[in-house]
């Protein structure tokens, strides 16, 4: 961070009750205090917002679509493979999508979100089942291992990984075809999906399974349906959305968590929030609020801005967009190739409590 060293607080509190955490105990977060009206204006669903958020996105997902179906027969190649990554830019976000809707939180009513929940997740592959019982745990235990092993401290990130995935990734769909049909024949493997749908559960690997088996048996048929009308770029436009143009959401997603503190009690120490402008913002369903979603994670992802408004003055400096972020971020990362135990302990206001 750029702010003064003379703004860093001492957190011996946190420090303490870090300590006594163990495997299976409840973390006590501290949250930036809201009054009783606040938080129940922010946690207020709309099924009209919600629409305008999730047909929104859906709309836009759907327009790159059709302008690349329409230019491979009627624009120059070139701009047919433009339009392409435009659309898979778009469609990287999908997982952003699934997980809001997954913590029923874009609508009021319930049914629609997972409705568009499980619409949402067909064409990423995305195995909402497992995302979310795994998610699930990464709120309630964030950065806390081995209760939360879907973020793991310290990563990586790699200039060689990005221009690997972020525009064009053969590896995936060998990838995603073997995750999912290893899920699909009822085979889980690791410490984290073990822990998750353990042997002794039979019953809670039975929707991952059924998903698992939906995302294949629908993929193959658009495979089918495409070879036998010649409309090749069906599949390449809705069952291969995986596999190009996720440059945008590699910088936006991977700057959540990275290079910050594990075994903390506090969200504002391993989680980051930063701007960005309106239209990346949408197509990532408001996660740069991250701070703010982990500490009240209720709150519908069209109220982030407003919760931030609200606790700023309770926040760490918040970077002003992808630029700055990563600024900090390549800083921590160069630090820690030195050092690797290193963790970037971030700037908190002085008059900002430590544990609640």
């Amino acid at each position: 961070m750029n702010s003064p060293a003379s703004l860093l607080k001492e957190e011996p509190p946190l420090s303490e009750l870090t300590e006594s955490i163990r495997r299976g105990a409840a973390v006590t977060w501290y949250r930036s205090p809201l009054t009783t009206a606040q938080v129940k204006d922010l946690h207020r669903k709309s099924n009209l917002q919600g629409a305008f958020q999730t047909l929104g996105y859906l709309g836009i997902l759907l327009m790159t679509g059709t302008l690349a179906f329409h230019s491979s027969s009627a624009w120059p190649w070139w701009m047919t493979i433009v339009l392409i990554l435009i659309h898979g830019t778009v469609g990287s976000f999908l997982i952003n999508a699934v997980h809001e809707l997954g913590h029923g939180t874009v609508f009021k009513t319930r049914w629609l979100n997972t409705f568009f929940c499980h619409l949402l997740a067909f064409p990423g592959w995305i195995n909402h089942e497992m995302f979310q019982a795994s998610h699930t745990r990464h709120h309630r235990y964030t950065l806390h291992p081995p209760d939360d092993l879907e973020v793991v401290l310290p990563s990586k990130i790699i200039l060689r990984h990005f221009l690997r995935d972020g525009f064009i990734n053969i590896h995936t769909p060998r990838q995603v075809l073997e995750s999912t049909w290893r899920i699909a024949c009822g085979r889980f493997s690791g410490e984290w999906e073990m822990t998750l749908f353990p042997p002794s559960s039979p019953g809670k690997r039975q929707a991952p399974v059924r998903w698992a088996r939906i995302l294949l048996g629908g993929h193959a048929l658009i495979l089918v349906l495409s070879i036998a009308t010649g409309h090749w770029m069906i599949p390449l436009l809705v069952s291969m959305i995986p596999c190009y143009g996720a440059f945008l959401f590699y910088l936006c997603n991977n700057t959540q968590h990275v290079g910050l503190q594990d075994n903390v009690a506090d969200f504002r120490l391993c989680a980051r929030t930063y701007t960005l402008n309106p239209l990346v913002r949408f197509l990532y369903w408001q996660m740069n609020y991250h701070i703010e979603h982990h500490m009240y994670a209720a709150v519908p992802c069209y109220h982030l801005k407003k919760l931030h408004s609200l606790i700023r003055h309770d926040l760490p400096p918040t970077p002003q967009g992808l630029r700055a972020v990563w600024r900090e971020i390549i800083g921590i990362l160069k630090r820690q190739e030195k050092d690797p135990a290193y963790q970037h302990a971030v700037t908190l206001p002085v008059p900002a409590s430590g544990v609640a």
